[in-house]
C-alpha cells in the first residue's frame, strides 16, 4: 500500500479533531494547556506513539513530545514542530462554537494551529493502522508558548531539531495554499514609561502623564515602519483612576524585519529612544527575537522539492513563499536544518472570531504530510 491508497476518512477526522477545539489553550493559562496535552497525548498513544510530557517554565505549560516506533529510533529523523496554544482566551467558543457549515469547520485555533497539528499526526495514524514503516523515525513536538514569541521552549526546540534531519511545520497553509520556505525576523520589545502623579482634578499642573507619553511615542513608533521593517504597538496597559494623573504605563511593540541589517538598525531604532522628556522616563527593553530563516536556501528547496512532487500527486500545486509572520520554523531554518514550513491545513480568519478551516484541506493535507512521512529519506 502507497501513501495514496491511506483510507482517510472526513467526517471521522472532523470528528476527532472536535475535542482539540473545544480545549481551549491560550497561552497565559498553563492549566489549560496542560489540559490540551493530555488530548492531543491520548490520542498520540492510541496511534501508537510513546509519550513524555516535559514540564512547562516561565509560567507556560507543559510540552508534549511524541516518538513513533521505529527500528532505528534515536537515529537522525524527520521532526514535526507544532504548538498547541491559541491566542483565544477561554469563553471564546462561546463566540465562534466548534461546527460545520458550507465546507468549513469553525472553531478557535483551528487554523492557527491545531488542525495542522491533527493532520500530521492522522497521516501517522493511518500509516501504522496500515502496518506501513517510514524511512525515517518520526517525532511530534507539540509546544505551548508559540504565539508569544516561543521564550519558555525555543532551545527544546533546537535540539530536538538538531537531532533530526528534517523538520515539518505544519503552520496554516498560506492564502493560496503556498507553503513557507524563509521567514522574516521577528522582534518583540517592551516599554515602560515613568510620570509623576498628581490629582487629575486639584493639581493637574503638577503631574507628568506616562500615558500621555506613551501616546505620542506609540505614534512615532508607527511611524517608523517601512516596507523592509514594521512596527506595531499590539498591547498598552495603564491606569486605574481617572482622577489621578498616571505615573507608569506599560506597551509592547512587535517589529518584523526582512534581513538580519534590518533587524540590527530596527533594534537599534527601538533602544535609541529611551530617555527622559518632561521629566517622564521612557525604558525600552528587547523581549524575544525570532531570527530570519533566509528564503532559497538549497537545503531547505531540496525538502520543498519533494513535498511539491507529493503535492502533485495528491492533486495540487504546492508553491512557496518567504513570510512576515514567525513560527518556530524561524528558529529550525535559521540553524540550517532543512524545514518546510506552513504545510498545514488551509483556512481563513486566523487570530479572529471568524477562524475557520476549509473542510476538503483535512484530507489533502494529510495525505501530504503522509507522503513526507513515508518518502522523506
Amino acid at each position: 500500500m502507497s501513501f495514496m491508497e491511506l483510507p482517510f476518512d472526513p467526517d471521522d477526522m472532523i470528528a476527532r479533531l472536535r475535542p482539540w477545539i473545544e480545549t481551549e489553550s491560550p497561552t497565559f493559562d498553563a492549566a489549560a494547556l496542560a489540559r490540551m496535552v493530555d488530548v492531543a497525548a491520548y490520542d498520540c498513544a492510541a496511534a501508537g506513539a510513546s509519550l513524555e510530557v516535559i514540564p512547562g517554565r516561565m509560567g507556560c505549560g507543559p510540552s508534549l513530545r511524541v516518538k513513533f516506533p521505529h527500528p532505528e529510533q534515536g537515529k537522525p529523523g524527520i521532526l514535526v514542530s507544532g504548538h498547541l496554544d491559541t491566542v483565544h482566551p477561554v469563553g471564546t467558543l462561546a463566540s465562534n462554537p466548534f461546527r460545520r457549515e458550507d465546507g468549513k469547520v469553525y472553531g478557535p485555533g483551528i487554523q492557527d494551529m491545531k488542525g495542522g497539528n491533527f493532520v500530521a499526526l492522522e497521516a501517522m495514524r493511518q500509516i501504522m493502522r496500515a502496518g506501513l514503516r517510514t524511512p525515517l523515525p518520526v517525532t511530534f513536538l507539540l509546544t505551548p508558548d508559540e504565539e508569544i514569541g516561543t521564550p519558555a521552549t525555543r532551545d527544546l526546540i533546537e535540539q530536538e531539531a538538531r537531532l533530526n534531519k528534517y523538520v515539518v511545520v505544519p503552520e496554516p497553509a498560506l492564502a493560496d495554499g503556498s507553503c513557507v520556505i524563509g521567514r522574516y525576523a521577528i522582534a518583540r520589545f517592551n516599554l515602560e514609561t515613568r510620570g509623576v502623579p498628581s490629582h487629575a482634578g486639584w493639581r493637574l499642573k503638577e503631574g507628568r502623564s506616562a500615558i500621555a507619553m506613551m501616546a505620542r511615542k506609540v505614534a512615532e513608533i508607527e511611524a517608523m515602519t517601512t516596507d523592509d521593517c514594521t512596527f506595531s504597538v499590539g498591547v498598552i496597559h495603564a491606569g486605574q483612576w481617572v482622577n489621578c494623573v498616571s505615573s507608569s504605563c506599560l506597551a509592547e511593540v512587535l517589529s518584523m524585519a526582512k534581513t538580519d541589517e534590518d533587524l540590527e538598525k530596527g533594534v537599534a531604532a527601538m533602544l535609541g529612544l529611551s530617555g527622559t522628556e518632561n521629566d517622564v522616563k521612557l525604558i525600552v527593553t528587547r523581549g524575544v527575537t525570532r531570527p530570519v530563516w533566509k528564503p532559497g536556501q538549497p537545503q531547505d528547496m531540496a525538502l520543498y522539492d519533494i513535498a511539491a512532487s507529493i503535492a502533485d500527486r495528491v492533486g495540487f500545486t504546492l508553491g512557496h513563499k518567504p513570510s512576515g509572520g514567525g513560527s518556530d520554523g524561524n528558529f529550525t531554518g535559521a540553524l540550517g536544518i532543512p524545514t518546510i514550513d506552513s504545510t498545514g491545513v488551509r483556512g481563513e480568519g486566523l487570530h479572529t472570531l471568524n477562524e475557520h478551516i476549509f473542510e476538503d484541506s483535512l484530507i489533502e493535507r494529510a495525505r501530504l504530510h503522509a507522503g513526507l512521512f513515508m518518502e522523506l529519506t
